[in-house]
């Protein structure tokens, strides 16, 4: 079995009296997470997976028959803002409490169990946000190997169950709700006030893993390597003997995606690279060496870099910006496409969470950046898409890249923008500009490297402002431009805080980028969290 703690993952050992198999369909055990709305829901996700076993996030309001078909081992209710008394407040059928599927419901989730099964649930005299003491009265099940009868744990409600449904009984109480935690044990149906998936909820994933394992029975079968097999498998059987295209931008999830595509239809797949002006130092001959090198693989670079500055004169607007290079890549990539004969499939990089985002608690999202959508090619070049990480959050494609060997230097890339720098030139793109950038860029990462830190941050980079500032060098006075730097950590982009870098890494940073590029004489630090700012400019 692949041990996923040195790829990233923090795992805790499973219970001893559970047999574990890797052979397994990955999807055999699965859990239905549904969606209240919780800024936390990604979250649970993320920590079922943790413990190797598959989940999805769906919308609270899924038919029944799909639930049904989807065949869970159990079933999570998750956390969200709403008041169970609210005019439209979102309520699951009462027929998900009859399938004979284990049932956790998490703040929200559980109000609305308690409510739908004939309990009471009022407004709480003191509503309870943050860390507060909760008092296990049973630790048979759910709370089942926990050494101490007090948790410190996350509460965020001002609603708390006061009467419990029939069948049911306390498990846990904290000092403002008479019911932090409740069982129906013969029903297998759950319910905690806090929330266990955060870390601030101390033993919250022994909690999560107890209900995984010793109560709906899942065996941990969720590991990269049968993600591998099964996938090259499914790839294969949908493909065919058709060829396939993948556009590259030297991120991870595109090189992930070609690499695995390759794996399974061989040189069927060819890589398409655009170079588009607005990307980083040495970027093509990076993509180059790792896929055609390193893996053999058929890939087209295509030099676009006049074509695209030509299309971007005078334009300042980032939404422009965006959808400018995004129209382009489609064309470029579509001519480059035509080209190649026996072509039926194109491969694409879409990840988990963009999946969700698209059937969200509220719907799809009002806002697609055109430059992640290329779907204009599907229909325009009579193409199918495969898309063979769109069940995976950003760090499994990272424990998928290490199980299929491809290099540290790809796989511990931080994101990049679709639009590339072009978004982090405030004002107009031109080849000008983009030079400074990008030199003031490759210093920023090349001073991050050196100082150790690297793998420790989300993303960091340089940005190109549309200020001027007076200064002096030797004996001159000088009037030129000023770059910002932005460091952040995160664990999936989602929430983002500016990273307290050490003050001797910002002053070889600025030094350099002073010194060594022409044009710059002011650096600035942006010390901004998301929210309420985001992570890239524009």
């Amino acid at each position: 079995m692949i041990d996923l703690s040195k790829q990233g993952f923090r795992l805790e050992p499973p219970e001893a009296n559970i047999s574990y198999q890797d052979t397994m369909d990955i999807h055999s055990h699965r859990i239905l997470i549904l969606d209240f709305g919780s800024q936390y829901t990604q979250l649970i996700a993320r920590r079922i997976r943790e413990a190797r076993v598959y989940c999805e996030i769906h919308p609270f309001n899924i038919p029944i028959d799909k639930i049904k078909g989807f065949n869970p081992k159990g079933i999570v209710l998750s956390g969200g803002p709403s008041s169970v008394y609210d005019r439209g407040a979102p309520v699951v059928p009462r027929e998900v409490f009859s399938l004979g599927v284990p049932i956790l419901g998490i703040c929200y989730g559980m109000q609305i169990t308690a409510r739908l099964l004939g309990g009471r649930v009022a407004r709480s005299k003191k509503r309870e946000y943050g860390g507060a003491n909760l008092y296990i009265d049973d630790r048979s099940d759910l709370f089942y190997g926990l050494r101490k009868d007090t948790l410190r744990v996350w509460m965020s409600h001002s609603d708390r169950v006061e009467r419990i449904p029939p069948g049911f009984s306390v498990i846990a109480r904290s000092e403002n709700s008479v019911v932090a935690s409740m069982r129906d044990g013969e029903r297998r149906i759950y319910g905690v006030q806090f929330h266990p998936e955060v870390v601030h909820t101390e033993k919250g994933k022994r909690i999560l893993k107890n209900f995984l394992f010793r109560i709906c029975r899942c065996r941990p079968v969720w590991t990269m390597r049968s993600f591998i097999d099964t996938t090259v498998r499914e790839i294969r059987e949908r493909v065919g003997d058709a060829g396939v295209v993948c556009g590259i931008s030297g991120g991870v999830d595109s090189a992930v995606t070609a690499v695995l595509v390759h794996r399974a239809v061989g040189n069927r797949l060819t890589c398409i690279f655009v170079d588009n002006g607005v990307l980083r130092e040495g970027e093509t001959k990076k993509v180059e060496r790792t896929l055609k090198k390193n893996f053999h693989m058929r890939i087209r670079c295509v030099d676009a870099s006049a074509r695209f500055f030509r299309k971007l004169k005078g334009v300042t607007d980032p939404e422009k910006k965006r959808k400018i290079i995004g129209r382009e890549f489609i064309r470029v990539f579509e001519e480059e496409a035509s080209r190649i004969k026996g072509v039926g499939f194109l491969a694409q990089g879409t990840l988990y969470p963009d999946v969700i985002e698209s059937v969200s608690f509220k719907g799809p999202s009002a806002t697609i950046k055109s430059h992640h959508n290329v779907g204009g090619l599907l229909k325009r070049m009579r193409l199918r898409l495969v898309e063979p990480l769109r069940e995976l959050f950003k760090d499994e494609v990272r424990a998928l890249g290490r199980e299929l060997g491809m290099p540290e230097e790809i796989i511990e890339r931080h994101p990049f923008p679709g639009p590339g720098l072009a978004i982090r030139i405030i004002g107009e793109v031109t080849e000008k500009r983009c030079k400074i950038l990008r030199m003031a860029d490759q210093i920023v990462l090349d001073e991050i490297k050196k100082a150790g830190l690297y793998k420790e941050l989300w993303q960091a980079f340089a940005v190109l402002l549309p200020v001027r500032t007076v200064g002096v060098m030797g004996d001159e006075r000088t009037y030129e431009n000023t770059v910002a730097v932005r460091a952040v950590e995160s664990v999936d982009g989602m929430t983002a805080d500016w990273v307290r870098l050490p003050y001797s890494v910002l002053e070889r940073i600025s030094s350099r980028i002073i010194n060594e590029v022409e044009g710059v004489n002011r650096v600035v630090y942006d010390i901004s969290s998301k929210p309420p700012s985001t992570i890239e400019w524009e």
